[in-house]
């Protein structure tokens, strides 16, 4: 038996983690806890996944690797996360490595998914590629010309926080109209519930099983949806065409080979990328003088973010590791 790393995604809603093996990539245990409020208790939460993760796969952990939601700098601090609430300038990098004895690298969630999807899912073998995952909210991944962009200071991606409706609702960043607001999980779920409340869901109603549009979730529409329920067909071709208007956007900027959904709200399958596709290329620009945009589901579905933080600890453990920067090294801990 090889030795392992894990991998940590941290969501607005839950923490997940992998053990994975260093050799072959299995998967070899799997924890998630929802998310806590408040920096120290997020930092308690990831160390008892980690313990759990260890004691689970029977194998030496080497390095853990964390996927976090927000603004995170090239020293592995978590700066910012609009669907953290309490969770601001979070040294991730010096309070896990601290506790676990062991090198940790941090990266944004959907960047650390990028890397799992690029390096062996949807976008491998790609050079120019757009990762966009939808959960509770939307984070992204850029890759060009071959490598991963994170920006100057290690902030790109942020795809989600791109305004798209200068009117439209209220987002945790404190604008109004992010992309994130009308295309994620959180706002399928939004938009669920006001079909239900104008008149138009009593399929999706059905599907929740239940009598109040309060107990209605996204995936109650997406549920509806796939039985061929016409509004809830309908719903779903709505919410397609608000992802649709932010990617074609990206689209238009970066000309990637290929776009890559995860998160979530991929599970929904045809009934979200049938019209998602069909809406993308009506959007973006000379659609019919250049070569098709492939819209594909992640390989990795909502695994992608802690593989490829398992994939970014690997990489910690290598000197010429493209994430070196980001790395505690436990041999300096008793000098700090």
């Amino acid at each position: 038996m090889g030795d392992a790393a894990v991998g940590l995604d941290i969501g607005g809603t839950k923490i997940l983690g992998l053990a994975v093996d260093l050799g072959s990539g299995e998967v070899l245990a799997e924890r998630r806890v929802p998310t806590p409020q408040g920096r120290a208790e997020v930092a308690d939460a990831l160390g008892t996944v980690v313990d759990a993760l260890a004691e689970g796969s029977g194998r030496p952990i080497r390095a853990v690797g964390v996927g976090a939601a927000g603004l995170v700098d090239t020293s592995g601090v978590l700066r910012y996360g609009p669907n953290l609430p309490g969770v601001v300038d979070l040294d991730l990098v010096g309070l896990l490595g601290d506790r676990l004895g062991l090198p940790v690298a941090v990266d944004n969630d959907a960047t650390a998914a990028t890397v799992a999807e690029h390096r062996l899912g949807a976008a491998r073998g790609v050079d120019d590629a757009l990762y966009v995952a939808l959960g509770t909210g939307i984070g992204g991944g850029i890759v060009l010309d071959g490598a991963l962009r994170r920006g100057a200071h290690g902030f790109g991606g942020e795809l989600g926080h791109v305004v798209i409706d200068p009117d439209g609702p209220l987002c945790g960043c404190g604008r109004q109209g992010c992309w994130e607001r009308l295309a994620s999980g959180s706002a399928l779920g939004e938009q669920a519930r006001e079909a239900v409340l104008d008149g138009r869901g009593a399929g999706i109603l059905a599907a929740a099983g239940a009598e109040r549009a309060d107990d209605v979730t996204g995936e109650h529409a997406v549920a509806a949806a796939a039985a061929g329920d016409p509004e809830g067909l309908a719903v779903m071709a709505a919410f397609a065409r608000w992802v649709a208007l932010g990617l074609a956007g990206f689209v238009n900027a970066l000309d990637p080979s290929v776009v890559v959904i995860g998160g979530g709200v991929v599970e929904a399958g045809p009934v979200l990328l049938d019209p998602l596709r069909s809406a993308v290329a009506d959007l973006i620009i000379g659609s019919s003088h250049r070569p098709p945009v492939p819209v594909l589901p992640a390989v990795f579905g909502e695994h992608a973010a802690a593989v490829g933080a398992a994939l970014l600890a690997a990489d910690a453990l290598r000197p010429d590791g493209e994430v070196r920067p980001r790395t505690f090294d436990p041999g300096s801990a008793a000098q700090r």
